[in-house]
């Protein structure tokens, strides 16, 4: 009871610690990254294997799944909810899980296989049941080909290969696999808490309303989730991480007509003028949907992105907890000592600046 209780304490005033600095004082941004705003840009997309040119709102200097905003947040606050023999190795090592928990969509372009890894089109099967879509990727294959499933996605596959991976890097002692994997996983997950990576009509070109998908995971964290309640309790241990990865897209799943639908109806209520403004950011003029259009629509949806934000923070604690769990519990203080060479830092630097370069196509979801 004694040792439940200073864990407790411990977990909450590290929490209380963070909202006092890190939110309220401006978050995670590093002036040196791309600004987060928005803009109107035409952009190559793929709509299922056919490149096309269409002009969206999307996040300025972002691509899209959560933002990068979003997708950092997430990875930092799941930090704060690990037991107190995990906290001190990812607290040490917290602004690389940050940074780097947008790595996946950096690799979108650059790396083959890496766009499926994001979402699953679950109205692109029958139905949703076991006997016709399996929870087990090598059922999966068997039943509908590689190449068929790639089509439509892969995210609750991946985060328990990825789930995997990171126990597997447990076990290894190999800080550096630990945490690159580690905030993969925390990205993965959050991707598969998102309404919109879950169908074919991911940004809402099936229904006109194009641009919801930027607008739902990027603008409208961006706006209101300071105001957002973040404590999701301590990370607790998952018996089946293949059922929790499909339960998180089956719950976002079940999210999505309220997405679409009252954006819609908002839509026609207030017009296309009243939708959008503009704003000037860094002596840019940026094409925005409105603060009132973001507020009326973000009431509509009673706290959804934050329910869906608050589902991932715990997610990732929790299968971050899981993994380290299954490898046997080592010993993080020792590995907390790690610090990476200079060749490291350089292998790592030149990695990321090859990902730049878009040598594939992938659908575009802003």
């Amino acid at each position: 009871m004694i040792y439940q209780m200073y864990n407790s304490f411990i977990w909450f005033l590290v929490l209380s610690l963070f909202f006092s600095g890190s939110l309220v004082n401006g978050g995670t941004f590093n002036p040196e990254k791309p600004n987060h705003f928005y803009h109107t840009e035409p952009y190559p997309g793929l709509n299922h294997g056919q490149n096309h040119q269409r002009n969206v709102t999307v996040p300025y200097g972002a691509n899209p799944n959560w933002g990068f905003y979003a997708h950092q947040q997430i990875n930092r606050l799941a930090v704060f909810t690990l037991p107190v023999e995990m906290l001190p190795f990812f607290k040490k090592h917290i602004d690389f899980l940050t940074d780097n928990a947008v790595n996946p969509d950096k690799r979108r372009y650059a790396v083959v296989g890496e766009a499926p890894r994001h979402f699953i089109d679950l109205d692109a099967y029958p139905d949703t049941l076991s006997a016709t879509l399996p929870r087990y990727y090598k059922d999966a294959t068997d039943k509908y080909g590689a190449d068929t499933l790639a089509l439509h996605g892969l995210v609750p596959w991946q985060i328990q290969l990825t789930k995997y991976q990171l126990t597997e890097a447990f076990k290894q002692r190999d800080v550096r696999r630990i945490l690159r994997v580690a905030a993969d996983l925390g990205h993965y997950i959050a991707d598969a808490n998102v309404p919109l990576h879950t169908t074919r009509n991911y940004n809402g070109q099936f229904t006109g309303q194009q641009g919801i998908h930027g607008f739902w995971e990027s603008r409208l964290p961006e706006l209101f989730s300071t105001g957002f309640d973040f404590l999701t309790g301590q990370a607790e241990y998952i018996e089946s991480p293949q059922k929790a990865a499909w339960r998180a897209v089956f719950n976002a799943n079940a999210a999505l007509d309220s997405v679409l639908t009252f954006e819609q109806r908002l839509t026609s209520e207030m017009g296309e003028t009243r939708k959008f403004g503009f704003e000037e950011r860094n002596g840019i003029t940026t094409k925005v949907y409105s603060a009132d259009f973001s507020r009326q629509y973000h009431d509509q949806l009673r706290g959804q992105v934050e329910r869906q934000m608050r589902a991932s923070v715990r997610m990732v604690g929790d299968f971050w907890y899981t993994a380290w769990v299954d490898a046997g519990q080592p010993d993080l203080k020792v590995l907390a000592r790690y610090q990476p060479t200079e060749e490291e830092k350089q292998e790592e630097a030149v990695e990321k600046k090859s990902w730049l370069k878009r040598l594939f196509s992938a659908r575009e979801e802003g």
